[in-house]
């Protein structure tokens, strides 16, 4: 059966396959070979992965990504379809549905929305739900830093609080791209900011939005 994280998978190689390995994607520093890399090693190699998060494991990190990014770049596509290992936890459902709709869904548009006259694409009411869902969960662990109060709010007034504090910053918007937002894409998200204008600037000028 397929599910939406699966789905995103394979959207996201086939993106990366006609883009090519040196497109521009909205992750600073990184081409798109770079990202495919990234998205490989995050599933593939839990013993350097953690470097994303913890500074003592960031070397080896970078070593194993060069060691990718070396690979040719229709190797990295195929392992990106093919998915992790066969004896990864990523290869049930339950956890590639927890761990990677979002992962995919970010990536996927981290390179769409660097090319030229991109679009956004329609997304069916259950993903959004779906999206939603997981941008509660975790809306406090990626506004934590933001210098002002933040909170997110869908069309139909749903909201999630990602910081408390003063002023407060609203800002609504579809979940796809409240989570573009929140995840430090303000430039590429289709979103609407209410609340004081210099708080309005902050919040979107900061660096300190994400995981």
């Amino acid at each position: 059966m397929s599910t939406f994280a699966k789905r995103e998978r394979l959207l996201l190689a086939d993106l990366l396959e006609t883009v090519g390995p040196d497109a521009e994607t909205l992750c600073e520093g990184w081409r798109t070979r770079d990202l495919a890399a990234h998205v490989i090693v995050r599933e593939r190699r839990p013993d350097a992965a953690g470097g994303t998060l913890i500074k003592q494991l960031a070397p080896r990190l970078e070593k194993v990504m060069a060691e990718y990014t070396a690979k040719s770049y229709e190797e990295l596509i195929r392992l990106i379809r093919t998915g992790p290992p066969r004896l990864s936890p990523f290869r049930l459902k339950q956890i590639d549905e927890a761990a990677n709709i979002v992962e995919f869904y970010v990536h996927t548009e981290d390179v769409r929305r660097a090319q030229p006259e991109w679009t956004p694409r329609e997304l069916d009411p259950v993903f959004q739900d779906t999206l939603w869902s997981r941008l509660e969960r975790t809306a406090r662990l990626m506004g934590r830093g933001v210098p002002t109060g933040l909170v997110l709010r869908r069309p139909d007034g749903q909201t999630a609080v990602a910081h408390r504090g003063t002023p407060v910053v609203t800002v609504t918007g579809e979940p796809s791209e409240l989570l573009m937002f929140a995840f430090g894409r303000q430039s590429a998200a289709r979103v609407e900011l209410d609340g004081d204008t210099e708080a309005i600037t902050k919040l979107h000028d900061s660096r300190r939005l994400g995981i």
